[in-house]
């Protein structure tokens, strides 16, 4: 009944972890997993071979097409979308899963728990027509229904914020979206490049979707505060490393007794 797609790109060891748990731990929840690989150069698709999933390839990149590529390929009714570094960590996340999706037929999505930010809202039953950015779907650790999917397609021209523009766009149409007390875990480090490639979807998202729009205020203030911050850093990090010192020295004089 559960189709979960994994979106890839050159992240070999990610994927490898994340496919050994899927099928060690979870293979009698899901009907098959999928792999969207946006033309990897590393052997992702060897480790894929090796634990038996498919492996769908696609060229051109973008946030929304993906996630069209993703529910395409999809042949469960409900799809659970994870990026390369997500994983289910919960013993029976697929199972409250399709316990949601089986008692909700209005049901058009679920987030799973990952953060502080998912768990105070779901605790706090904040629901995602209050607050479609914290408590609407997220694209590494969400489920969708397909036949919802098939009447709403992801739009493909929006810089990032595909889930939450979804998200939006179906309790508009009279669907739910909710949370589910599935767990997973996110490990992720992105490198600075990676970083300011984010940062620029996210401005124009943020424009898109959210209207907030940018000044040059704001501009100059994001300046200002960066640079406090790295100034800040160098002297604190300094001042410890300093201190860090001098208590070597002063226990390389007055060594403890030993035990």
């Amino acid at each position: 009944m559960i189709s979960v797609v994994i979106r890839t790109k050159n992240q070999a060891k990610a994927i490898g972890f994340a496919l050994k748990n899927l099928t060690e731990r979870y293979s009698d929840d899901i009907s098959e997993i999928i792999v969207v690989d946006n033309l990897s150069t590393d052997n992702t698709a060897d480790i894929v071979k090796q634990y038996n999933a498919r492996l769908v390839s696609i060229k051109n990149f973008s946030f929304g097409g993906s996630a069209n590529v993703c529910a395409k390929q999809a042949k469960g009714p409900i799809v659970v979308l994870f990026s390369a570094h997500a994983y289910p960590v919960s013993h029976d996340f697929f199972k409250l899963i399709q316990q949601k999706f089986d008692a909700n037929p209005n049901l058009a999505g679920l987030r799973c728990l990952h953060s502080k930010n998912d768990y105070r809202n779901y605790i706090n039953n904040i629901s995602a027509n209050e607050d479609p950015n914290k408590s609407g779907l997220i694209f590494s650790g969400s489920a969708f229904s397909k036949t919802v999917w098939q009447q709403h397609n992801f739009k493909e021209d929006v810089a990032t914020f595909e889930d939450k523009e979804w998200t939006t766009r179906v309790i508009k149409a009279g669907y739910q979206i909710d949370f589910v007390p599935s767990i997973f875990s996110y490990e992720i480090r992105r490198t600075k490049q990676q970083l300011h490639f984010r940062f620029k979807n996210d401005v124009v998202g943020n424009y898109q979707l959210w209207h907030e729009d940018v000044t040059l205020t704001n501009a100059n203030k994001g300046l200002i505060m960066s640079l406090f911050k790295i100034i800040k850093a160098v002297f604190v990090d300094s001042y410890y490393a300093f201190k860090r010192y001098f208590y070597l020295l002063n226990f390389m004089i007055n060594k403890p007794k030993q035990f």
